[in-house]
């Protein structure tokens, strides 16, 4: 089969999965694996709801924004997740997700430590929040790059939502869902008592 339809269909399935888990909410966030010769990706479309996305409506575009593909624009943070790939050359996919216990603490603009085992094998450690840029620009994508150079695999957009990236889609897909269980297990913690940080 076509590598590229058989991406298109898995990041439908992906999309649909992480809509399901509550990772997005309505036509908020965004998902994009970069292709093969690292200048063209595939990204979600804009405005268009994960329950009806078809494997058709995910467009292809250079890293400069050209469509070479697609029925729909691009997602409108198109620019994020390219100049994450421009500047990360070990990242082969963006996940970008509003989901809410995460986002709730991007809002607050405060980091989650590092309180759970698995914090550190999947997210590089605790997760820190980029400072605020506008969504769309260039300068988003920037702001999570300098967490990321870290050594870190997600990070919180403040007052915005959350990077994963990963080598591949399964990567950065089970990197955010790590994200949003650490954040609601911190917030629950938060709840109870006093949470234990891992050195």
């Amino acid at each position: 089969m076509d590598v590229i339809a058989e991406l298109r269909k898995e990041m439908v399935e992906v999309c649909q999965s992480a809509f399901a888990e509550g990772l997005f909410a309505g036509t908020s966030g965004n998902l994009s694996v970069l292709l093969e010769g690292g200048d063209e990706m595939l990204i979600t479309p804009t405005s268009v709801r994960y329950e009806k996305m078809t494997a058709q409506d995910i467009v292809r575009i250079r890293l400069d924004g050209t469509v070479l593909e697609g029925q729909y624009k691009p997602s409108s943070e198109w620019r994020m997740h390219a100049v994450i790939y421009e500047r990360s050359p070990q990242v082969g996919s963006v996940f970008h997700t509003h989901s809410p216990y995460a986002t709730s603490f991007a809002v607050v603009r405060k980091p989650i430590p590092l309180v759970l085992i698995e914090m550190k094998p999947f997210l590089g450690g605790e997760l820190e929040c980029a400072r605020f840029e506008k969504p769309g620009t260039r300068e988003l994508g920037l702001s999570a790059i300098e967490i990321l150079e870290k050594g870190r695999n997600a990070c919180l957009l403040a007052n915005h939502g959350v990077i994963a990236v990963g080598g591949s889609l399964a990567q950065s897909y089970i990197r955010a869902e790590y994200v949003e269980d650490a954040a609601t297990i911190y917030h629950r913690s938060l709840q109870v008592g006093t949470p234990v940080i891992l050195s």
